[in-house]
């Protein structure tokens, strides 16, 4: 069966789920987009690789992989999106080490985020197109492209502070009634005391 090329045309908030963003990929070929619900942390990560200018302080698991992988002349050779079983994506790595071809299952989330490290391509079938893609209207492409940039420059905003100034800037989001971003910085905070 022949493969479809696939390209990341951008993150979104999702509108149904908290805490969830929606993965675009395009297809190279038609104006066909396929839409994947993917956790927080995965967005970020994929996001801070689009956008190439906020480089995050610490590294994240993709980036730790990419140098772990670098070291040990480990390539990522490409990502296929192999399966849908009830709303979920599954994808396969695939590796090469000294000659030798592995494919690893992954999550479709984690594949895509080192498939842009590794600048390798992503692919999948006709049939996973054919259920799950879907047209996306040029304003809701303008607002997948403006989320994506909003929520990489908003996320790198709070990487600059150190857990004493988040704190404080949560007490002011409190006091002006600001919850929203109360909300994100309380989340950071989180995040860094795990």
């Amino acid at each position: 069966m022949n493969l479809i090329r696939l390209y990341v045309k951008g993150i979104t908030r999702s509108p149904l789920q908290k805490k969830a963003y929606v993965l675009i990929l395009q297809e190279s070929e038609s104006d066909i987009n396929l839409p994947i619900v993917i956790a927080e942390s995965e967005a970020q990560s994929i996001a801070y690789e689009l956008e190439k200018k906020n480089i995050p302080l610490r590294p994240s698991t993709h980036d730790l992989f990419k140098t772990f992988a670098d070291t040990f002349q480990i390539n990522i050779l490409k990502v296929v999106i192999n399966k849908l079983n009830d709303g979920v994506f599954h994808s396969n790595l695939y590796c090469d080490y000294q000659g030798t071809e592995y494919v690893f299952n992954s999550r479709t989330s984690d594949a895509v985020a080192l498939a842009l490290r590794f600048e390798a391509p992503i692919y999948t079938f006709p049939d996973i197109l054919e259920k799950a893609g879907i047209y996306i209207s040029l304003q809701q492409e303008a607002r997948i492209q403006k989320n994506t940039s909003e929520e990489q420059s908003f996320k790198s905003q709070f990487q600059r502070h150190s857990l004493s100034e988040l704190k404080q800037m949560l007490d002011e989001c409190i006091e002006n009634e600001d919850y929203e971003m109360a909300a994100q910085i309380r989340d950071e905070i989180s995040k860094r005391s795990e």
